[in-house]
């Protein structure tokens, strides 16, 4: 298989390997948002990715505030393009029949109130093709052997596999966002399992699904079932992205291949079903882990980890791309400021790590509970006494960093869910009304 490398100038090899500023290893949404970032700072940047664009992936859905990152890349109106206007998501019990809609124009955050549905293989491919144009040297079918350190600031040694044998390169700093493969946090074993939080998912592509009409046209919705939940995210010409998420207990009623649990699953669920009555699958049944971990330590003397190689969690509310894209921007500004100052760039590098602690641990809070009866009763039936609904809209469009702005509403949220979840144990459940809420055509 061919090996893209779209350098401008070819660089002798040496028995160190290749020299570069950085290099960064995975090619999806975070990773190639880094490598833009600092080659269009004019550094010289590696990318190295494993498969080949296009390929497969779900987190299909993107959130509002990944429009800003798309600015900074150049690359919004591009993306718009290929995508589904997303004006919101759905909620929709299978217990009550109730639909609530959550507009992101009515959250707090109005600079954006759209996002996009993509395919995540055009959008992947899109955003690789960004990096390689603003002057990265990519190479794909390219997988990392091994990475050895040097001490007191030396050169790293980064070892990687193609088709041509085993190529070497000598960065100054190594990037990692080699997505769930978490690839140095493995090598050092500093993954730590967030029990917690242990899932997996089926899904697959289908025509002929119903679709949601006026002003859902476009939006996610989100089926909370009884052992978990579906997914239904139209994408274009006339796909959907259909998935169910469940925890083990779940999946352990399975009969047959993974393709037969997921038409049952989808059969039997009282809101999904009769949306998928006349669906055609136009992809094969894919089944993953969504097991939730997270890296002890983000950094240390000579690399950086990010999005999925550092920290993985539940996808229910879509934050996948958008914490990937965020910290692919943390990236960058850390590998500028340590190709400048390697101390200072290390002190960044603490400080981007808390900052994308602070925001898993704001959407782990919901992901957590998300089946807990009280929740479930919560979204279904939103109080916006105390700003509560628009700031949780603003946390479903992705504003996960902390702000005065949506810290009092969440935290009065919060408040309302511990409170009536004492209630709970004492036989008293919100009242959630039966019907289905009307949706607006």
């Amino acid at each position: 298989m061919a090996i893209i490398n779209s350098g401008t100038t070819a660089i002798s090899p040496s028995p160190a390997g290749e020299p570069c500023d950085v290099l960064i290893i995975g090619g999806g949404p975070c990773g190639s948002t880094a490598a833009a970032l600092i080659a269009a700072a004019g550094k010289d940047v590696v990318l190295l990715e494993k498969e080949a664009h296009p390929r497969f992936h779900i987190g299909e859905s993107l959130l509002p505030r990944n429009l800003a990152a798309l600015e900074r890349l150049g690359m919004l109106e591009e993306i718009a393009g290929m995508g589904v206007l997303k004006p919101g998501a759905e909620f929709i019990s299978d217990e009550t029949g109730r639909s609530v809609e959550f507009n992101f124009a009515t959250g707090l955050d109005r600079e954006y109130t759209y996002s996009y549905q993509v395919k995540r293989a055009d959008f992947d491919q899109a955003l690789f093709a960004n990096a390689r144009g603003k002057g990265v040297r990519t190479y794909e079918h390219t997988a990392v052997a091994d990475v050895t350190f040097g001490a007191g600031g030396a050169r790293a040694r980064v070892s990687a596999r193609n088709s041509n044998g085993m190529q070497l390169f000598s960065p100054k700093l190594v990037l990692d966002a080699s997505g769930r493969d978490a690839f140095l946090a493995t090598k050092f074993r500093l993954l730590e399992a967030d029990k917690r939080n242990s899932t997996a998912a089926v899904f697959a592509h289908f025509r002929m699904v119903e679709p949601r009409g006026g002003r859902l046209a476009g939006s996610i919705s989100i089926h909370l079932a009884s052992d978990g939940w579906f997914w239904v995210i139209p994408l274009p010409g006339g796909i959907m992205s259909v998935g169910f998420v469940g925890d083990q207990a779940a999946f352990k009623t399975r009969r047959g291949t993974m393709g037969d649990f997921f038409f049952e699953k989808l059969r039997n669920s009282r809101m999904v079903g009769p949306r998928m009555r006349r669906a055609e699958l136009v992809s094969e049944v894919t089944a993953t882990g969504n097991y939730s971990y997270c890296a002890r330590s983000a950094c240390g003397e000579g690399y950086f980890l990010m999005g999925d190689a550092f920290a993985f969690v539940d996808p229910v509310f879509s934050t996948g791309v958008l914490l990937a894209m965020t910290a692919g921007e943390s990236g960058a500004a850390v590998a500028l400021r340590w190709l400048d100052n390697p101390r200072a760039g290390l002190a960044l590098a603490r400080k981007a790590e808390r900052r994308m602690r602070q925001a898993l641990n704001k959407i782990s809070w919901l992901i957590y509970r998300i089946n807990h009866p009280v929740l479930r009763d919560m979204f279904m039936a939103p109080s916006n006494r105390f700003r509560m609904r628009a700031g949780l809209v603003s946390i479903l469009a992705g504003n996960l960093q902390p702000s005065w702005r949506y810290s009092p509403p969440l935290l009065a949220f919060k408040a309302a869910f511990f409170a009536l979840s004492l209630a709970y144990r004492f036989g008293f459940r919100l009242p959630v009304p039966t019907a289905p809420e009307m949706n607006p055509e």
